[in-house]
């Protein structure tokens, strides 16, 4: 687990084409909100997924295997543990009864504030693990208890109502009681204050959620190394294909019910490998942890469907 790799140079770039495909996405493919379609939305998960691999090439070219299998477990883990933002996600469309053209719109900003608030987490945790060697442990400690809370019974109401955030946001502003197309703020009509639009409730419960999030899932990676290049990108590249991943899967999030337990089994192994690889003084090799990471998911995502096929012919809810 080495320091980090990226040149400035390196990270330049690597900014320069994030906000290029965002803008791309945004102002050419998406310049109208519309709604997305299955086709379309695994179109745009193939090209991320492409994008990311294309990438760890890159990495394998540049860096050599070891950083390239770093790159493709953070990235897997980080793919994973975002379907749980994707029950969230569609609890909050629900709860707010976001209209569909406006979702992916929402969902764009959401990933920008994501990947701000993404790199300050990863580079604090960085900054800690350098200064504190110690605090390994305490990290280890958190996945643990993540994996321990992921094992309780799923399916918990999201009460927007009940956020501390939200509740602030509406005391801060005025909102109005309707949609106003796409806008997160109107003027209201001769007067010189605008108006916070439910849009803009959603935003702000969405990029609360990631950050929660974030405090499970960027440990995880630390697990994987420390290179902070090599965590921010794997991070960057499972965030960029969360909302084509979410129009694809929103219509059947029932057969993924096994995979928090699959998820839970990730943050167990990856919590006790950074616990017990500098007490035993030894390192597992990346390609064991992406083999090991990758069944996991891939056993209970095969388990979810498999249950839900039986499920769907014993004619049982």
């Amino acid at each position: 687990m080495s320091a980090m790799t990226g040149t400035p140079a390196l990270w330049t770039a690597f900014g320069v084409g994030v906000l290029g495909m965002l803008a791309l996405d945004l102002w050419v493919f998406n310049r109208h909100p519309h709604r997305i379609r299955m086709r379309e939305a695994v179109g745009w998960s193939l090209v991320w997924v492409a994008l990311a691999l294309v990438f760890a090439v890159g990495v394998y070219l540049g860096e050599g295997s070891g950083k390239a299998v770093e790159f493709l477990t953070g990235w897997v883990i980080e793919k994973a543990l975002s379907v749980d933002n994707l029950f969230v996600f569609l609890a909050i469309f629900s709860y707010f009864r976001v209209p569909l053209d406006l979702q992916h719109r929402v969902l764009y900003y959401g990933v920008l504030g994501a990947l701000v608030f993404r790199g300050i987490f990863i580079f604090v945790g960085g900054a800690l693990l350098a200064a504190f060697e110690w605090m390994v442990y305490g990290f280890g400690a958190l996945l643990m208890v993540t994996a321990f809370r992921m094992l309780r019974p799923q399916g918990a109401a999201v009460d927007p109502e009940r956020n501390r955030v939200l509740r602030a946001c509406r005391r801060l502003f005025r909102t109005t009681p309707d949609y106003q197309g796409a806008a997160f703020f109107v003027r209201e009509p001769g007067k010189s204050w605008f108006r916070a639009t439910p849009l803009f409730l959603v935003l702000v419960f969405i990029e609360v959620s990631d950050v929660m999030f974030a405090v499970d899932s960027v440990p995880a990676v630390f697990a994987v190394t420390r290179d902070t290049f090599i965590v921010y990108t794997s991070n960057v590249f499972a965030i960029l294909g969360l909302r084509a991943l979410y129009f694809v899967l929103a219509g059947m999030m029932n057969r993924f019910s096994l995979l928090h337990y699959g998820l839970a089994l990730v943050l167990f192994f990856v919590g006790g490998k950074m616990i017990l690889e500098p007490l035993l003084h030894w390192e597992m090799p990346p390609e064991v942890s992406l083999s090991v990471v990758g069944s996991l998911i891939a056993l209970s995502v095969a388990a979810s469907w498999v249950l839900a096929r039986w499920r769907e012919r014993r004619g049982v809810g």
